[in-house]
């Protein structure tokens, strides 16, 4: 490691916040608990905070302000910078001018979080140091020209105290005569849960997992962070695609931050979200395959050359598919036989070209 955490160093406000909130989050809950006696109203109050919130951060802060992955309506827009600011995270312009240079220098000494420095440093430890205290401008011009997200940014502080822990103690103090509880729950541990669930996809999921679409970074896949995370924990895949507007792309995959997307779709909320081409992930899934089977060192290159062909023909197969589909729903009611008989056929191709691979590259 080479960063050094000598006192002048540290951003001390940071360093002390993130220190303290975690023993001011279980000094309070235990005097809640022994002074008034446990109840579910504060804690429930305090996990529909954790939800908002937390989807405010990847919903809002992640996908929709830094990566652009779709457009919303103002009013979302307004809902994800206040319970955003909620996380104690900074607004967003610092936030996301800090992501985005992470992913632009991913894995070098210019990455803010870099993993290269040690699993502690990319989880907190760069936030302790004042040198990651300053603003990335350059990766945040656009911000300065959205009214709502300078608003936030001038604002913050008081935004985030009245978010993130007046209206949770509020919440709970009105509906649950528990103002002690709405404190130590909805407040404080739901900001310490927060935190290091949103910290360790900086550590943990450039840590451990599975890389099934590049290896060009430290990102991985792990279904468990996905959990944590509404969703973000399939970090290998947003390395690689990080425009779209899903990290889990699989049906089967956690990931409610995307189905929370599609429904504010749905409502008109939200519109213009970006999808990346079924053959990009199954060309970079396939790829990944083929490197995989490289390094076995006693794999024939007779062997290798069929591998790539097959995967050609897959790639093929399903962009000659997706092209028929496309020109089929264009037609609208002029459904020819001819073109259902061709768009089968593709369909076909594709499929017993997967199976030749998945019988091949075992």
């Amino acid at each position: 490691m080479t960063k050094s955490y000598s006192f002048k160093n540290l951003d001390l406000i940071n360093t002390l916040f993130l220190t303290l909130t975690p023993i001011m989050a279980i000094v309070s809950t235990v005097w809640w608990i022994q002074s008034e006696g446990f109840s579910w109203g504060p804690l429930l109050s305090g996990i529909f905070f954790y939800i908002i919130t937390g989807l405010s951060i990847t919903a809002g802060y992640h996908r929709l302000f830094s990566h652009k992955a779709y457009e919303a309506h103002p009013l979302v827009k307004l809902f994800f910078l206040c319970f955003g600011a909620a996380a104690f995270q900074n607004s967003i312009y610092k936030w996301g001018s800090d992501h985005r240079l992470h992913h632009s220098k991913v894995d070098t000494e210019s990455d803010p979080y870099n993993i290269n420095e040690g699993f502690f440093y990319a989880h907190i430890g760069w936030i302790f140091l004042k040198e990651n205290s300053q603003m990335n401008e350059q990766y945040g011009r656009d911000f300065e020209k959205d009214a709502l997200v300078m608003w936030q940014h001038k604002y913050y502080i008081p935004i985030a105290l009245f978010f993130g822990m007046i209206l949770p103690t509020l919440v709970a103090g009105l509906f649950f005569h528990s103002y002690l509880g709405g404190f130590a729950v909805g407040a404080l541990c739901k900001l310490v849960m927060i935190h290091h669930c949103t910290f360790f996809i900086n550590s943990l999921c450039h840590y451990v997992g599975s890389t099934p679409y590049t290896k060009s970074n430290t990102a991985r896949d792990s279904w468990y962070m996905a959990y944590l995370t509404f969703g973000e924990g399939y970090h290998n895949f947003h390395h690689y695609f990080q425009a779209d507007y899903r990290n889990g792309v699989r049906w089967y995959q956690f990931d409610p931050t995307k189905w929370l997307v599609k429904t504010l779709e749905a409502i008109k909320l939200a519109s213009k979200l970006k999808i990346t081409p079924d053959e990009k992930i199954l060309s970079a899934r396939l790829q990944m395959k083929i490197e995989q089977l490289r390094e076995r060192k006693q794999m024939a290159m007779e062997y290798l050359q069929e591998i790539e062909q097959l995967k050609m023909r897959i790639l093929d197969s399903l962009a000659r598919f997706e092209q028929m589909k496309n020109e089929f729903k264009a037609r609208g009611h002029e459904k020819n036989k001819e073109m259902k008989m061709k768009m089968e056929l593709a369909r076909l191709d594709f499929e017993y070209a997967l199976k030749q691979w998945q019988l091949k590259a075992v």
